[in-house]
C-alpha cells in the first residue's frame, strides 16, 4: 500500500563501484549518492517498507502520539538518538526538495529519482499526520533529556514518547515557517510525478504559513523541551523562506509582496550572514530571490529594487566563501574547510557547498559574475569551492579519511549512533536495556558491529583533527539536517564531472514559473483560446511493478466537470505519453496521435460527474491538455 501511495518506486540503486583511493581526486559522487541515501532509510521510524535496503533496522516507535489520540507513526530520528525533531527535520525535507528540483536531471540520470522522492515523502507523510488542523501542529515526539539517559536501539526503546504540538496559544513561526517551505518545496519536487500528492502538499504549506504568520512566537518557547537541542536564534528567516518558497511553487504574487514588503523588517536584506543552516535560512532566501532577479521574467520592476538588495546579500555570502570579502571572510581549516562551529560542523560545510553550487548555476545561466571587494569572481570559481567541499568530505583532507561513513577506503567506525553500535535485533534477539547498552555497547572499543552507510559525521575541529570515538559526539555523531544538502550536490559534482561546471542549470522547471510547462499540469487547464475550461483533472498512481531494470506505473487520471452544464465533444492532448497503446478510457481522435476524445459511449459529461483513464509508461506521468468542448 505505500508504495502505491508514493507514486514511485524505489528504483534500482547506482551500481556501485569498487572502493576509492582516499588520496586522489577521482571521487565517485555518484557512490557516495547512493549511500547517503542509505543514511535516510537508516534514520525512518515506523513500520518500515518492505523495499528497505538497510536490512539491520526492524519496525519501531509504532505507538508514537497513541497516548495524545494523534498518529504520529513514522519520520525520521534526528541524528544518532530517537528523538523526532520538528525543525531541523522540516529543513531536511526542504533541502531535500531542492537539490531534487535544481538537479532533476541529474538525480534521474543516475536512476536516483525513486530514491529520492521517497527520501522526501518519508518526511512530508509524517507532516501530514502531525499537522492535524490548520493552526495546530506537532512539533517533537520522544523527549531528548531522557532519551540520552539511555542507549538502546530503536526497535527495544523504552523512553517516553510524549509527544509536543504548537497552537495559537502556543505558537511556533519558525517551525510551522519551516514546515510550510518543506511543504511547498515537496510540492514542487513532486509535481511531474504525482501531481495529486504535489497538490495536497501545497494546500498545508498555505495553511501553516498562514498561521505561521498570524499567530507569531517561538516554538521553542512552546515546546521547551527543544530549546536544550535545537534552540532557535529568530522566526523571520523562516517566515522569509516559507514565503519564498511558496512564491516558487505558486506563482502567486501574494508572497513575492510578502518577502518584499518585509524584506527590511524581517532582516531578509539586513542580515549578511557567513552561515546557511536549520537555524539560519538567510543565505538560502537571499540566493531564490537572486534568481528572480536573474532571470528577469515576470518580476514587476517595483520589486527590482529589493530584489537588488537580497542579491547584494547573496553575494556578500558567496564572496565571503570564497575568501574575497574584503576580510569578513567564512572560517576555514588549514585544510580548507568550512569551520563554524565546535558541534557537527560538517553540516555548515555541506549547506555552503550546495547553496554555492546553486547560486553557480543561477549566475552561469545569467552569464553573470560576482563583483567581490576583492575582485571579480566567475561563477566557476563558487563551482570549484562548493566541490573542494564536498572532496573534503570524501576523502581530499589532512587526515586523507572520508567522513562519508562507508565510502571509501578509510572512514569513521565508532560513529556515535545507538541502533549502529548495538548488534541488530535480527542477530540479538534479546532485548537490549538502557545500562546494558551503556556497559557493553556504548564503551565497547571495537568498531560499530552495523555500518551506517552514507552517515555524514560531524566532522574534524578547526585544526582538521579527527577523533573517532563513540563518545565524541561533537565529531562522530550523524544528523539529518548535515546530509540533506549533499543529495543535490552529489548529483550536481556527477553530473559536471563529464561536462562544464555551472551547465547543470539548464532543464526546464515543471510547475512554477514557466508558462509552457505550468499549462499541463494546472487543474483547471485552458483550452488554447482564453477561455477556461469546466473540467478538472486529478492524477494519481495506481499501481507500480518492475521488470528487470524497468520500473512501470499505472496512471490513474479522473476527469470531473466541475461546471453547472453537460460538457460534449472534449478532446484531450496527452504529451509525453509513451505508447497510446497502453491508455484505456479515452478514444484516439482522428486529428494526430496525441489527440484522444472521450470513448463512444460516452456521449456527454454531466455537471459533478467524473470519467476516469488509465495508462501505463515508466517515469514521469503525461502532460494533460483540453484542445476544446462543446
Amino acid at each position: 500500500m505505500f508504495i502505491v501511495l508514493l507514486g514511485v518506486a524505489v528504483v534500482a540503486a547506482a551500481t556501485a563501484v569498487s572502493a576509492e583511493n582516499n588520496y586522489n581526486d577521482n571521487y565517485n559522487y555518484a557512490d557516495a549518492l547512493d549511500k547517503t541515501f542509505l543514511f535516510f532509510e537508516g534514520q525512518r521510524s515506523g513500520k518500515l517498507p518492505l523495499n528497505q535496503r538497510v536490512k539491520w533496522r526492524g519496525d519501531s516507535a509504532l505507538r508514537d502520539g497513541f497516548l495524545q489520540g494523534v498518529d504520529l507513526v513514522g519520520g525520521y530520528y534526528d541524528a544518532g538518538d530517537h528523538v523526532k525533531f520538528g525543525l531541523p527535520a522540516a529543513y531536511t525535507v526542504t533541502m531535500l526538495a531542492w537539490g531534487a528540483i535544481e538537479y532533476r536531471k541529474e538525480i534521474t540520470d543516475l536512476n536516483q529519482m525513486g530514491h529520492t522522492l521517497w527520501a522526501i515523502r518519508w518526511g512530508t507523510d509524517y507532516f501530514l499526520k502531525a499537522h492535524t488542523e490548520p493552526n495546530v501542529l506537532w512539533g517533537q515526539v520522544g523527549d531528548g533529556e531522557s532519551d540520552h539517559y539511555c542507549w538502546e536501539r530503536p526497535e527495544d526503546m523504552t523512553t517516553p514518547r510524549e509527544a509536543f504540538k504548537i497552537d495559537q496559544y502556543h505558537p511556533g513561526s519558525d517551525l510551522a515557517a519551516e514546515t510550510a517551505a518543506a511543504f511547498a518545496a515537496s510540492s514542487i519536487a513532486f509535481k511531474p510525478y504525482n501531481s495529486s500528492y504535489s497538490n495536497l502538499l501545497l494546500l498545508h504549506a498555505k495553511q501553516l504559513f498562514s498561521f505561521a504568520d498570524q499567530f507569531r512566537g517561538f516554538y521553542d518557547d512552546s515546546i521547551k523541551s527543544a530549546k536544550q537541542f535545537y534552540t532557535s536564534s529568530g522566526y523571520s528567516d523562516e517566515l522569509l523562506w516559507a514565503a519564498t518558497w511558496l512564491y516558487r511553487a505558486t506563482n502567486d504574487e501574494y508572497y513575492l509582496k510578502y518577502v518584499v514588503n518585509n524584506a527590511e523588517y524581517m532582516g531578509g536584506t539586513g542580515w549578511a550572514v557567513k552561515e546557511f543552516s536549520w537555524d539560519n535560512k538567510y543565505g538560502g532566501v537571499q540566493v531564490l530571490l537572486s534568481r528572480l532577479l536573474l532571470e528577469g521574467k515576470g518580476v514587476s520592476s517595483a520589486y527590482t529594487s529589493t530584489l537588488k538588495q537580497y542579491k547584494a546579500k547573496a553575494d556578500y555570502f558567496a564572496c565571503a566563501c570564497v575568501q574575497k570579502n574584503g576580510g569578513y571572510n567564512v572560517h576555514l581549516t588549514p585544510g580548507g574547510l568550512i569551520y563554524v562551529r565546535e558541534w557537527n560542523n560538517l553540516q555548515y560545510a555541506s549547506a555552503a557547498a550546495f547553496l554555492l553550487a546553486v547560486y553557480s548555476d543561477y549566475l552561469s545561466a545569467a552569464n553573470a559574475k560576482l563583483t567581490c571587494p576583492n575582485g571579480q569572481v566567475e561563477p566557476q570559481e563558487l563551482f570549484k569551492f562548493a566541490k573542494s567541499q564536498a572532496d573534503y568530505i570524501l576523502g581530499k583532507n589532512p587526515k586523507s579519511l572520508s567522513y562519508l561513513v562507508g565510502y571509501g577506503t578509510k572512514f569513521p567506525v565508532h560513529v556515535h549512533h545507538r541502533g549502529s553500535s548495538i548488534a541488530s535485533i535480527y542477530n540479538l534477539h534479546s532485548e537490549v536495556g538502557c545500562v546494558q547498552g551503556f556497559e557493553t555497547w556504548y564503551r565497547r572499543i571495537a568498531g560499530n558491529p552495523n555500518v551506517m552507510y552514507g552517515a555524514l559525521v560531524g566532522g574534524p575541529d578547526q585544526n582538521d583533527n579527527f577523533s573517532d570515538d563513540r563518545s565524541n559526539y561533537e565529531q562522530t555523531e550523524p544528523t539529518l539536517s548535515a546530509s540533506a544538502p549533499l543529495v543535490g550536490l552529489f548529483s550536481k559534482l556527477h553530473g559536471s564531472s563529464s561536462s562544464t561546471p555551472g551547465s547543470g542549470y539548464h532543464h526546464k522547471e515543471i510547475g512554477y514559473n514557466n508558462k509552457e510547462s505550468t499549462a499541463a499540469h494546472q487543474t483547471t487547464l485552458d483550452s488554447g483560446n482564453g477561455d477556461k475550461p469546466p473540467v478538472e483533472f486529478l492524477h494519481s498512481i495506481a499501481a507500480t511493478w518492475s521488470v528487470g531494470e524497468i520500473t512501470y506505473y499505472k496512471h490513474k487520471v479522473v476527469i470531473k466537470n466541475i461546471s453547472q452544464k453537460p460538457i460534449t465533444d472534449l478532446k484531450l492532448r496527452l504529451d509525453n505519453l509513451s505508447s497510446s497503446e497502453s491508455l484505456w478510457g479515452l478514444s484516439p481522435a482522428e486529428e494526430n496521435s496525441n489527440t484522444f476524445q472521450l470513448p463512444p459511449w460516452l456521449k456527454s459529461l454531466k455537471p459533478g460527474s467524473e470519467c476516469t483513464f488509465v495508462y501505463i509508461q515508466g517515469g514521469p506521468q503525461a502532460k494533460v491538455s483540453v484542445l476544446s468542448y462543446n
